[in-house]
């Protein structure tokens, strides 16, 4: 982002298209997985177990159930509220509000993603 105004700022985020907004759902890694990956940072995705650092739900851990490109948040399975009806909904969370407990390694490319950047980060 070029400008520093927290307007503009927002603005370009919302304008973005989902491509792009994908990008800048990135979460920090836990010290046990930036030491077997060497990454501190990483996009997240469904089936990835996070911890939540802030907000009313410190600490509860669980995979995530679904990502929002639409809203840059989460949804984390057990973690849920009870509509008026009775019927539970999930409580959605910033991503940058989370850490990454442990990655879900199953797509070959995103293996190749934290390989390309754990390079780029022995190189600093």
């Amino acid at each position: 982002m070029v400008s520093s105004k927290p307007s503009k700022q927002r603005i370009l985020m919302y304008k973005s298209p989902y491509h792009v907004r994908r990008k800048m759902l990135t979460a920090k890694v836990s010290e046990d997985v930036f030491n077997q990956l060497n990454i501190k940072r990483i996009e997240v995705r469904k089936g990835d177990t996070v911890r939540v650092m802030r907000g009313d739900n410190v600490g509860y851990e669980g995979k995530v159930a679904d990502v929002n490109t639409k809203t840059g948040r989460i949804a984390i399975e057990g973690l849920t509220r009870k509509k008026a009806d009775g019927t539970p909904v999930y409580i959605w969370i910033h991503a940058s509000k989370v850490i990454l407990t442990k990655l879900d390694l199953s797509d070959a490319k995103r293996k190749e993603a934290i390989e390309r950047k754990a390079k780029k980060g022995k190189g600093e």
